[in-house]
């Protein structure tokens, strides 16, 4: 009897564990939470060969307006592929970075036409959508509000180019 109560006992502890650690480990960074999202692995991948995981889960905090692995399939074929190799670090990382705010904002904090200007330098415009939705360029916010420990992530469904 008291094995059994003891096994149970260690299978409940076992069980909260998850939770425990990550109530009191705080939030994931955001590559850590686009990770565990699970549908932005081409996102990650870029993040990786363009140099920004470090920054990404640096203190922040940022906005990342985060392409979808869809979103990354609707570009021309051999794109991706194209920008992933070495020699085109920085093109990516220029693409990427104008994916990025400096600042955290919430779905709910944009009550109009904004251009706030990116981590690459160029702007964006974000508006709101008559449904109570969010378009950044001519992309829709397709999830939004992914909060992270350093930042937020709202997903889109285009991959924004910048200018130039």
């Amino acid at each position: 009897m008291i094995r059994r109560t003891f096994l149970a006992a260690t299978a409940a502890a076992a069980l909260a564990m998850p939770a425990f650690a990550e109530s009191h480990m705080g939030p994931k960074t955001i590559p850590e939470t686009a990770a565990a999202a699970g549908e932005f692995s081409t996102l990650l991948a870029a993040v990786e060969a363009a140099g920004l995981a470090e920054t990404l889960s640096g203190d922040g905090p940022f906005t990342v307006f985060a392409p979808t692995d869809a979103a990354f399939e609707k570009l021309p074929e051999g794109t991706v592929e194209e920008l992933l190799k070495p020699e085109n670090k920085e093109k990516l990382a220029q693409i990427l970075t104008y994916h990025v705010l400096p600042a955290a904002v919430m779905s709910a904090d944009i009550d109009g036409e904004m251009m706030p200007e990116t981590v690459e330098g160029g702007t964006v415009t974000v508006m709101p959508t008559e449904d109570d939705g969010v378009m950044v360029n001519d992309a829709t916010v397709v999830k939004a509000d992914i909060e992270a420990s350093n930042g937020v992530i709202h997903a889109i469904d285009t991959v924004l180019m910048p200018e130039g």
